[in-house]
């Protein structure tokens, strides 16, 4: 059964991170395909450039991909991305969050990373659910989802 707003969101707990360290926060916990990519590198750096505004809504952003650890840091190191990272190579959180999903492209079908992001309220419930995300304007989209709360 899919994630629905109103559901508890599942924990994300890593050696670095643990969802439920930010209790009493609000969490946009953004799923991306690849990191060092064109869509991904933009998503990314709209997170990075409004990270301020987020942290006043006592929001944290947390950015979640099937890469390697390593990858991770090479990406926040090069793009300056003051927020966290999870590696999910096993992609056990995407499958939690039901984003990893059956995708095609030039005809041929492969499991992937489905763009989504989830706003996740102080209690550690699904407040909003951006499915199939363009990476282009999408962190203002979240940043008013926060401002209706």
């Amino acid at each position: 059964m899919a994630i629905q707003v109103g559901d508890r969101a599942p924990n994300i707990k890593t050696s670095a991170f643990s969802l439920t360290g930010l209790k009493g926060q609000r969490a946009v916990v953004f799923f991306f395909p690849k990191a060092d990519t064109p869509g991904c590198t933009k998503e990314a750096c709209e997170f990075r450039d409004s990270v301020k505004t987020f942290t006043a809504k006592n929001a944290a952003i947390v950015g979640i991909s099937p890469d390697q650890p390593a990858a991770h840091v090479k990406f926040a190191t090069k793009y300056g991305l003051p927020y966290t990272l999870v590696a999910d190579p096993d992609h056990a959180i995407a499958e939690a969050y039901g984003v990893w999903k059956e995708k095609s492209m030039y005809g041929r079908k492969y499991m992937g990373i489905e763009r989504t992001t989830f706003v996740i309220d102080e209690k550690g419930k699904i407040a909003h659910i951006f499915a199939k995300v363009k990476p282009v304007g999408h962190a203002a989209q979240v940043l008013e989802a926060l401002a209706a709360k």
